[in-house]
């Protein structure tokens, strides 16, 4: 059967999308109805939820992020308690948003992620770990689980990393503006669609740290997990030498494809910045300052380097989702950096999608093309060699 008449032919499904990301605060459930089309399907958001994560999870889920001694049966319990968390979530949601789902995507929580082959026990390997016991989220919700989206992406000879452009695409293209989507979760991600783009014209890839070293400096400083509305870093300056050193990072120079996480802007990155902070004669709330400021300075300096170029000076609108939205103090310090470069800042709400709520719309997207075997990954994107259909499945 063609592929226009197969796609017109198929039903409408109302998809739960699950995230939970490297800021490991918690889990934002979606739910979507996607509708098949010619052109691609069509998404309406029918609500979203917020299930934080207890201070006893996120303990575990962070100790075992890239963790330099961690036993298997830590590991083999944190799983099965994701299960759980994940599994509560779904319950939570569809009890104050009583709606029928036929599938779940689910990216599960990332506790390490490698995108770059490194040798090992005699084999230059790449590899990711994305886990939580999906048999108990389908066994609660009563149908079909897609997870583990990074592997067959990685296998093809991409990062793995970033998948969310396959929505911003289907979402957010415009004939005659550019349009920039910029995640702030723990890391930062990018995805650029250029006016009129086709699949293979955009570019995506991890901008650095987002929320991530601020939130492990409140934490440290200020024994809070985030700064809240970005007020201890409106209350300190940022220390520009200390900025300038960490902008020469090999990291925010290479050219994308590129992925991060806490293997690269973790614990180790965060003590050697903190130090640099009271080396320079900063107060903890300077360190807070100038950790905002470096996300907002990696961001720009990604755009202006990366993706300015592909716009054809064109008007940008630079969306912004995820949790880093609510940072009063970052917002404005990427208004400020960007618009200068000829972007209108705003969130993904003024396109009608909720910025919290965006990365599991993606996953419910990409659970919906898994599940009708199309492929997920953009390959412009991660840098796979090949479109690759993303996935597990686990049955109720």
């Amino acid at each position: 059967m063609p592929a226009r008449k197969r796609i017109l032919t198929e039903k409408a499904m109302t998809v739960a999308g699950i995230m939970s990301g490297t800021s490991a605060d918690g889990i934002d459930v979606a739910l979507g109805r996607i509708t098949p089309r010619a052109d691609g399907p069509k998404i309406k958001l029918l609500a979203h939820h917020a299930v934080p994560f207890s201070k006893q999870l996120r303990a575990a889920v962070l100790a075992s992020m890239d963790a330099k001694s961690i036993s298997t049966a830590e590991l083999a319990r944190l799983n099965w308690r994701l299960g759980i968390a994940y599994a509560d979530a779904i319950q939570k949601t569809l009890k104050k948003y009583p709606v029928k789902i036929d599938l779940i995507g689910c990216h599960g929580q990332t506790i390490y992620h490698q995108p770059t082959p490194a040798l090992h026990a005699g084999k230059r390997i790449a590899c990711t770990w994305q886990i939580g016991e999906m048999a108990m989220l389908a066994a609660e919700a009563g149908v079909p689980v897609v997870s583990n989206f990074r592997p067959a992406d990685m296998v093809a000879g991409g990062q793995g990393a970033p998948l969310v452009s396959l929505l911003d695409f289907v979402m957010f293209r415009h004939p005659t503006r550019g349009r920039v989507l910029q995640n702030l979760g723990g890391i930062g991600n990018l995805t650029a669609i250029p006016p009129g783009a086709s699949l293979t014209d955009i570019v995506a890839f991890d901008t650095g740290p987002a929320n991530m070293v601020i939130d492990a400096l409140a934490a440290k400083l200020f024994s809070k997990p985030y700064d809240r509305s970005g007020k201890i870093a409106a209350a300190g300056k940022a220390l520009p030498a200390v900025l300038q050193a960490t902008m020469r990072n090999p990291f925010f120079r290479r050219k994308p494809p590129k992925s991060a996480g806490r293997e690269q802007f973790g614990a180790d990155f965060t003590n050697s910045f903190l130090e640099q902070c009271k080396a320079a004669g900063g107060s903890p709330a300077d360190a807070i300052a100038t950790a905002t400021a470096l996300t907002a300075q990696s961001i720009t300096a990604a755009y202006k380097t990366f993706v300015k170029p592909l716009m054809n000076e064109v008007p940008v609108d630079f969306f912004v989702s995820g949790g880093g939205t609510h940072n009063e103090t970052l917002i404005n310090m990427l208004h400020d950096s960007l618009s200068p470069l000829g972007c209108r800042v705003t969130t993904t709400d003024r396109a009608g999608l909720p910025a919290q709520a965006k990365e599991a719309v993606a996953f419910a997207l990409l659970a919906y093309e898994t599940w009708h075997r199309r492929p997920g990954n953009v390959p412009a994107a991660t840098g796979a060699t090949r479109l690759a259909v993303l996935g597990d499945i686990t049955y109720a």
